[in-house]
């Protein structure tokens, strides 16, 4: 029995009906496969689909549940893997003719850390080539359309993971990010995303662009969901330098926290030099929410922010090139125009110039530390405009035009540190697209994000809108 409502249910609700055998794992597969099936000529979001695999890892968690051997809240729900995952004996291709045919001997660590818990994928998710680039075309694949509004983008480059969570076409969906890569398909396709803290969960086995600043992050319908995924996600992994060793806590646990007299920063500069005015006031509007439910909100001058952004597209190009630097010597027709004009950009760049980026990094190492000796967190926007349409260059508002190059301005600034940060859905303009609301904790308050996202989302209804398709 394949049950109509089910794409519109988050984890923790379809997990609920697992556990408590009111429903099927092999139901609730056939279920997202059906509707996957039924929406990707459509929407385009997925590029290698498993859904024979699927259906047998489905069934083999159908027989645990029934034998008492429940794992917990992902057992038998179905996810998505941004292509840029490895998944063993399934092409990874990053969204690329060069690596199109890749297939790996073995699992990204965090893959199998959520086949552990009985999760299992339905299809790899389709992604803008090597994840370089905010919301470009795909040449090899097309781009994933919005759900919301086909004629528009989806942000990148998680594209494919937007589109399939916000369709329905999976409940959840890993992502990565370097520069907004999955706050801002979030927040243009009406979800909760997740960038943790880095080194919190392993990037081994994930095609990297900039290896300083790529994070591994998960895509839902709520923060409780990002939070259960985290659950599963987070571990030490010895092959993967850069991550750390945690004392094991339970983030799903951490989302009763208490928030009120939590002090808020906002900056007051550099954030508001280009906005889109309905933004604008659907973030003052969340401001007011988290006020009432005690929140202490304060608008504070950042240091150095205009430098961090700088200093974020400076290593990304210098760390990405060092890794494509064999293979666009080798195969330079096989990448995206954009993409490799992006690349071989990195060969013309001065050591100075990326020297000086890692010292203002160490800065802003300095300048956050100050920063969360008094505050909490940070609320931004996640985006300054909501999601435009493809083709289109600039967006014209009350305030003047605003160009779509502006779309992760204000995710960057999180990466270069490190810093976890979630997007949350926070309204829609008036012609009906998402708008997302970031919220930027210290290193390692991955908790607290998602516990202030969890209370925003227990007093407004945004994340329970669903698009049309």
């Amino acid at each position: 029995m394949n049950e109509p409502g089910l794409h519109r249910l988050a984890v923790a609700q379809l997990a609920e009906l697992v556990q408590s055998r009111q429903i099927s794992p092999v139901e609730i597969a056939e279920a997202f496969i059906d509707r996957a099936t039924k929406l990707q000529p459509t929407l385009n979001a997925l590029i290698t689909t498993t859904y024979d695999q699927a259906l047998a890892k489905a069934s083999l968690a159908e027989a645990e549940i029934m034998k008492g051997n429940y794992r917990g809240p992902l057992h038998g729900i179905p996810i998505g893997l941004k292509d840029l995952f490895w998944t063993k004996n399934i092409r990874t291709t990053s969204g690329s003719a060069v690596t199109a045919d890749f297939l790996p001997t073995e699992d990204a660590t965090v893959v199998a850390k959520l086949q552990n818990a009985g999760s299992y994928s339905i299809a790899k998710t389709n992604m803008v080539e090597y994840a370089y680039g905010g919301a470009e075309h795909n040449d090899l694949y097309g781009a994933p359309l919005n759900p919301w509004d086909l004629e528009c983008v989806t942000g990148g480059s998680s594209s494919g993971s937007g589109a399939a969570v916000a369709a329905g076409m999976v409940p959840l969906a890993l992502g990565s990010d370097t520069a907004g890569s999955v706050r801002s398909p979030a927040s243009l396709c009406g979800l909760s995303g997740l960038k943790p803290t880095y080194g919190l969960v392993s990037k081994y086995g994930v095609t990297p662009l900039s290896w300083s600043q790529d994070h591994v992050g998960p895509m839902a319908k709520t923060a409780e969901d990002l939070a259960i995924a985290m659950d599963a996600m987070v571990g030490h992994d010895p092959r993967d330098p850069s991550s750390v060793y945690r004392k094991p806590e339970s983030y799903f646990k951490g989302l009763s926290t208490d928030i009120s007299n939590l002090r808020i920063a906002v900056p007051s500069n550099h954030i508001w030099q280009v906005m889109h005015p309905e933004v604008r006031k659907a973030f003052w509007n969340a401001m007011g929410a988290l006020e009432a439910l005690g929140a202490k909100i304060e608008e504070v001058e950042i240091p150095e922010l205009d430098y961090i952004s700088i200093a974020q597209v400076t290593i990304t190009l210098a760390e990405a090139t060092s890794y494509h630097a064999e293979m666009i010597r080798a195969r330079p027709n096989d990448y995206h125009p954009g993409v490799r004009r992006r690349i071989e950009t990195g060969f013309f760049l001065p050591a100075n110039a990326f020297v000086d980026a890692l010292r203002v990094r160490s800065l802003m190492e300095r300048r956050w530390n100050e920063l969360f000796a008094t505050y909490s967190l940070i609320a931004t926007p996640t985006n300054p405009i909501y999601a435009p349409k493809f083709g289109e260059n600039e967006m014209r508002t009350q305030d003047g035009l605003i160009t779509t190059r502006e779309l992760v301005r204000l995710t960057r600034l999180f990466n270069p540190n490190g810093l976890p940060s979630a997007s949350i859905p926070n309204g829609f303009s008036l012609s009906g697209m998402p708008i997302g609301l970031q919220l930027t904790g210290k290193r390692f308050d991955d908790r607290l994000v998602l516990a202030v996202g969890h209370a925003y989302q227990q007093v407004t209804e945004w994340h329970k809108v669903f698009p049309a398709i």
